[in-house]
């Protein structure tokens, strides 16, 4: 036997015990950087679990602030109410939905997105169900039922949305952020198209108050799958180690609702890594106010949101009243263009977020669809000049297409929110869009009142579309994070 062969049978008593250790950690890292590969590769995607249950309960929020432009011809007929009157009381829930944003942020930012979230799902939901109690009530005191209990809604509603920026800011790398921010901003569609015809069924077949009990028990059982489902990146039970390190290098702020370790607790202390510093709240919105581009986005989404209200609002009361359909009719045909909005929701944030892959800078790839989207959806104007029942719808569809591809501003707000404050910065973009939710239902019932149509109102939120523009053109410029300077607490 050579000496080779003698080396290969007996390797421990050639193999000094050092050479052998070497040899046996060069294999112990050669398996960990296997399995890290392997591990790579079976990445989990608990991620797109948590953004479909943002679509739901965004769903259901929207469809809970729809329901009264559904029942609201039959309200009027029932309980007596003017045009004049329902524009107030579509406009109460956006009264409180501004004044509450502020609040709602800070709550998001002192407690976190799920619990805070979890108690605005609650409430709305019950103060949902119990507008379907006021149909025995005289017309002023149904009025002024409706008005509270409206107002109530937009309270309890304010921390959905800025809580929908923070969850997928936390949740999702910078290049799907526009998709995701896509898809929870598409369910304003969405909900149109699943629980529109719904809501006009049960308007027709047992009245328009069993709309208002059957979505309030809805959102009552969503609350419970919440509390299931929705828990931070590093606190969710599923989610792998390689998925958690693809968000964090992408730019997920993992570590957004990381509660802040007590004085003296070193345990606590060794379990954040990352704890988010805190701000004086007015001092950061004066900051906030003062930058050029946040007040642009701030303007923009106030005119895209306009857009959105006369959808969620008078739109079925246009295919009513404007264009001569039945209730049943106009529930199930408002579905046509809402499902184009939501396609053209989703594909604007596919689109930006393909951009940004390819190389485009983040200010390229989240303005071209913003701006193409609003100048497609001012073709809603040509509806004042056809009159087929088809072609409208068709118009419809194509202007909802293009707001849906335009809705971005979240995913924006997802890119320039500053990490000190991200929920309040969400919420002061809501409270200025939601603005126009006081607005807009106010302003149309105004015009339709006082000039027997809706043309007027098309035309003035086609205006609104241009300005939007108009704001992401001029004034927004470079998109980035913002930095706090002068606001952020020592320590």
């Amino acid at each position: 036997m050579t000496e080779l062969n003698k080396r290969v049978a007996s390797p421990s008593s050639s193999i000094s015990p050092a050479t052998a250790s070497t040899e046996t950690d060069t294999a112990a890292f050669a398996r960990s950087a296997m399995a890290a590969l392997a591990s790579a590769s079976r990445r989990t995607r608990v991620r797109y679990t948590i953004v479909l249950m943002l679509l739901f309960v965004t769903t259901l929020n929207y469809a809970d602030r729809a329901t009264l432009s559904i029942t609201g011809t039959a309200m009027e007929h029932s309980l007596g109410l003017s045009s004049v009157a329902m524009g107030y009381i579509f406009a109460a829930l956006a009264w409180a939905y501004v004044i509450a944003q502020v609040p709602g942020g800070w709550l998001l930012d002192r407690f976190g997105s799920k619990r805070t979230y979890l108690a605005s799902i609650v409430l709305w939901s019950v103060f949902t169900m119990m507008q379907g109690w006021v149909a025995g009530l005289a017309v002023g005191t149904a009025v002024a039922a409706l008005f509270m209990l409206r107002f109530l809604i937009g309270f309890a509603e304010a921390p959905a949305f800025p809580g929908n920026s923070r969850i997928v800011a936390s949740w999702f790398p910078l290049k799907e952020r526009g998709t995701a921010a896509a898809i929870f901003n598409a369910s304003q569609y969405f909900a149109t198209v699943v629980f529109t015809p719904l809501m006009g069924w049960i308007t027709h077949a047992f009245g328009w108050p069993h709309v208002f009990w059957v979505m309030g028990v809805l959102g009552l059982v969503t609350a419970l799958a919440w509390v299931r489902i929705i828990h931070t990146p590093k606190t969710h039970p599923r989610i792998n180690d390689a998925e958690l390190r693809y968000i964090e290098a992408g730019g997920g702020l993992v570590d957004l609702d990381a509660p802040r370790a007590r004085t003296g607790s070193p345990t606590a202390a060794a379990s954040i890594t990352k704890p988010v510093a805190r701000v004086h709240t007015m001092a950061c919105i004066k900051e906030m106010l003062k930058s050029r581009m946040l007040l642009g986005i701030f303007i923009g989404q106030y005119c895209i949101t306009t857009l959105t209200y006369f959808f969620l609002t008078w739109f079925p009361i246009y295919l009513v009243q404007g264009r001569h359909m039945s209730i049943l009719k106009a529930g199930f045909v408002a579905a046509i263009p809402a499902i184009c909005g939501f396609l053209g929701g989703i594909l604007g944030g596919v689109i930006s977020d393909a951009l940004l892959r390819r190389g485009y800078s983040t200010t390229f790839a989240r303005k071209l669809p913003i701006v193409a989207g609003m100048l497609l959806s001012t073709s809603m104007i040509a509806c004042n000049y056809v009159d087929a029942q088809w072609l409208v719808v068709a118009i419809m569809a194509l202007a909802f297409f293009g707001k849906g591809v335009g809705a971005l501003g979240w995913a924006v707000v997802a890119d320039t929110a500053p990490k000190e404050a991200n929920g309040l910065c969400g919420s002061l973009f809501n409270m200025f869009g939601n603005t126009a939710g006081v607005t807009t239902p106010i302003v149309i019932g105004y015009l339709v009142a006082g000039t027997g149509s809706f043309a007027a109102a098309l035309v003035f939120i086609g205006i609104n579309a241009l300005v939007a523009i108009a704001s992401y053109l001029f004034v927004v410029g470079e998109i980035k994070r913002v930095e706090l300077k002068e606001s952020v607490i020592a320590g």
